[in-house]
């Protein structure tokens, strides 16, 4: 073995060492940032509404065979062991339930007796001294004391039987616990109904702290569900629920169908290169697999050792670089000429990594992903076709010949085709703003296993999300301040209640203040609640305060208007202080309008992308536009064909056009190439055949996104050759009937040689 040789061997050895060891870090990310801008305005206020108050909670939803079991007897005893539990979990900001608020309550309660109490006996020891101080008797002295407590009892003594009808405030006293809970009705209290949302259910609010990765939020799901097992309350359901749960189950799906969807999108791709009638019996036909599959495992690598987390994109990442990437190593091992291979798989990376300007982090991601995978794809075929690839012989052709097929259309027959193929395209594109995008995190991973779990919560609860307004200012806690939340609040339950639910907020936990109280009774007042409580509602540094309100996650673009009016209507806060919509529905809103305003930019930028690498790497800009043209037309027909079926288009198939152009250019390239060299004619076919049968292979996936993405995209292979066709045969021989077409188009000179019969 020569020392060159052995020195390849070491290199490949020490590459896929590298690989694998990348491999080995990689980790995913499916909470809810991969969904959502990061960088935006509103993304920031959630983030700081997180830092203070937590992360999207997790919820427990408990259920009851009959009204009021579960907040009696030795159910409510483990209501507050389950919650002190699950407040020492790590990674845990702030929990609160039900039975917390009544111990509370109940302690706050005692408290408040015992100091009435002690102030009684102070006033009556008081007056007994002063009595036997001027010279009364023992009997005397009792007497002054009794009536020195005659005044304070009728105060006090009123209010005690008022407040507390149900006798001394323990957990254990039932009779407390209705009266503290239910109102008149025997309904829940208003202000409980965050915690006790039904007369026979309760809820427990477990807000992570901000900034969980995807491995910390896996780890606290699975402790939450551990704390509701060993609590063994006696319930007739129990619901797990909230953004980390779904997270967590998403992230269950991913790594379980990643893999499997890899797997069959492999096995479809390598039977369309081993069974159909591409290449003759050669080892050769495995090399488009071998070079992709080290194309796609070198680029998961290289999100591993830059520690980067791979979002749901993935799953829908390996078809598509196991389908279009497997086309370019193809058409090398078949003689096409390296320029062009090179130049149109340039093109596609730049079609792809135009989606690296979408608001939605996963389908930047998958854009940044399909970029470097094609131009790994690229640089691995290259290497493997010079060392394997016979040198090419051009086919016997008679000089001026045309491999492609011709049309026996008229000229009238021809352009009546190619208009009605524009003008469905044109009207493909003007529909675009008038297509409906489904940007709600909710919808986009229906299909996931904890969904199930988030409807039958939602069924109790009345809502799924959670809207925060945040509140920021030097002292965002002042009668005044406190006055304005209170009108804000009541004008978003009067104006907007059938939509928008009361959680939490400083005026619904310090409503016994009043409507105007003093500073010193409002600093006496927040003493009063429990800490769990106030740190809800109020930042420590006393810096920040958040209205929580519940929402159910569904029209997203109804949504955003909801809250755009909310804002627009708001009492203007005192000086000092701003206001921020924040949470989970708000930067959903707020990424439906970021891809809505800018549809036809989302839609196109792709298709210039590759025009532009066309124009500079081939020699006639001629091809470019056709191959521009080509994907113009197969966008334009997706578009109208997702309006005629009543499709909604979600952040990865409004970028329609950049996915549609690595088919489109490739196809009307290569077709061109094979005008001349009719081996490529079928390559294109076959090239096809797998790009559709890879996309095909997300229809495994139990997520419907991926389902409807794979299956949005096999329609787009389609049109795309359906429009490279036209734009090749049709539409040249549409506006020049009489011109020769020209051998030098794409490739040298032609110069005819003898027939020589090659072995492959």
């Amino acid at each position: 073995m020569s020392v060159r040789t052995l020195g390849r061997l070491l290199t490949v050895g020490v590459l896929l060492v590298l690989v694998g060891l990348g491999l080995a870090r990689v980790r995913t990310d499916t909470t809810a940032s991969s969904f959502l801008p990061k960088d935006d305005a509103t993304s920031i206020a959630t983030k700081a509404a997180a830092r203070s108050f937590g992360a999207d909670p997790v919820v427990v939803v408990a259920e009851s065979t009959e009204p009021g079991a579960l907040l009696a007897g030795e159910e409510i005893l483990k209501l507050v062991g389950l919650e002190g539990a699950l407040a020492q979990l790590p990674d845990v900001s702030v929990v609160y339930g039900p039975g917390t608020v009544l111990n509370q309550v109940a302690g706050q309660a005692r408290n408040l007796l015992a100091t009435i109490s002690g102030r009684r006996d102070a006033l009556m020891e008081t007056a007994r001294r002063k009595a036997l101080a001027d010279g009364a008797s023992a009997t005397q002295a009792k007497a002054a004391a009794d009536r020195s407590v005659r005044r304070f009892d009728r105060r006090y003594g009123g209010l005690l039987v008022q407040g507390l009808p149900a006798g001394l405030p323990t957990l254990r006293n039932a009779a407390f616990v209705r009266a503290v809970v239910l109102d008149a009705d025997q309904q829940p209290r208003q202000q409980w109904r965050f915690v006790v949302p039904r007369d026979n259910a309760v809820a427990i609010v477990i807000r992570p702290r901000d900034g969980l990765d995807q491995r910390a939020t896996e780890r606290l799901v699975g402790a939450v569900d551990k704390a509701v097992d060993e609590a063994d309350l006696d319930t007739s359901r129990v619901v797990v629920t909230g953004m980390p749960v779904v997270a967590s189950g998403l992230a269950q799906v991913l790594k379980r169908e990643a893999p499997l969807i890899g797997a069959v999108a492999l096995g479809l791709i390598t039977g369309c290169y081993l069974l159909l009638p591409w290449l003759r019996r050669s080892p050769r036909r495995v090399i488009p697999i071998l070079t992709t599959l080290l194309a796609t495992s070198g680029t998961l690598a290289l999100f591993g050792w830059l520690d980067h987390p791979v979002s749901l994109g993935v799953v829908a990442f390996l078809p598509i670089l196991l389908g279009t990437g497997s086309d370019f190593p193809a058409y090398l091992t078949r003689g096409a000429d390296r320029r062009i291979v090179i130049v149109t798989g340039l093109a596609a990376a730049a079609g792809f990594g135009t989606l690296a300007f979408s608001p939605v982090p996963l389908v930047r991601e998958l854009g940044i992903a399909l970029m470097v995978g094609i131009v790994l794809t690229l640089l691995v075929g290259v290497v493997l076709a010079r060392i394997w690839t016979q040198p090419a012989v051009r086919p016997t052709l008679v000089e001026g010949t045309d491999a492609l097929p011709r049309t026996s259309m008229g000229r009238p027959a021809r352009l009546l085709l190619v208009g009605t193929a524009s003008l469905l395209a044109i009207a493909g594109w003007s529909v675009l703003p008038r297509l409906e995008i489904e940007a709600s995190p909710e919808r986009l991973i229906a299909g996931a296993p904890a969904m199930e779990s988030v409807d039958q919560a939602e069924e109790i609860l009345g809502t799924s999300g959670e809207v925060q307004l945040l509140v920021r200012g030097a002292q965002v806690l002042t009668p005044e301040s406190l006055d304005w939340m209170r009108r804000l609040q009541e004008l978003i339950v009067l104006r907007f209640g059938d939509r928008l639910r009361p959680v939490v907020s400083p005026p619904s936990l310090l409503a016994f203040l009043g409507d105007k109280p003093t500073a010193e009774q409002l600093q006496a007042g927040l003493a009063q609640l429990p800490g769990y409580l106030r740190a809800a509602v109020l930042g420590a540094d006393g810096r920040q305060a958040v209205l929580s309100f519940g929402i159910e996650l569904n029209d997203v673009a109804a949504q955003r208007e909801l809250l755009a009016q909310i804002m627009r209507e708001a009492p203007p806060p005192p000086d000092g202080l701003t206001l921020d919509a924040a949470g989970l529905p708000v930067v959903a809103a707020r990424s439906y309008g970021l891809l809505s305003e800018h549809r036809y930019l989302h839609a196109g930028i792709g298709i210039l992308a590759a025009g532009a690498v066309l124009v500079i790497g081939l020699r006639r800009r001629r091809e470019a536009a056709l191959a521009v043209s080509a994907a113009l037309l197969a966008t334009g027909w997706g578009f109208l064909g997702a309006q005629l079926l009543g499709i909604s288009l979600t952040p990865l198939t409004l970028a329609l056009g950049s996915l549609a152009t690595a088919t489109a250019c490739e196809f009307t390239i290569l077709l061109g190439a094979a005008r001349h060299h009719r081996l490529l004619l079928r390559s294109v076919l076959v090239a096809a055949a797998a790009a559709t049968a890879g996309y095909l292979a997300l229809a495994v996936s139990e997520l419907s996104v991926i389902r409807d993405f794979g299956l949005f995209l096999a329609a787009t292979v389609g049109l795309s050759l359906l429009a490279s066709s036209l734009v090749r045969i049709l539409l040249p021989a549409t506006l020049a009937p009489r011109e020769r077409s020209d051998p030098g188009e794409l490739e040298p000179p032609f110069v005819p040689q003898p027939k020589v019969e090659v072995v492959v």
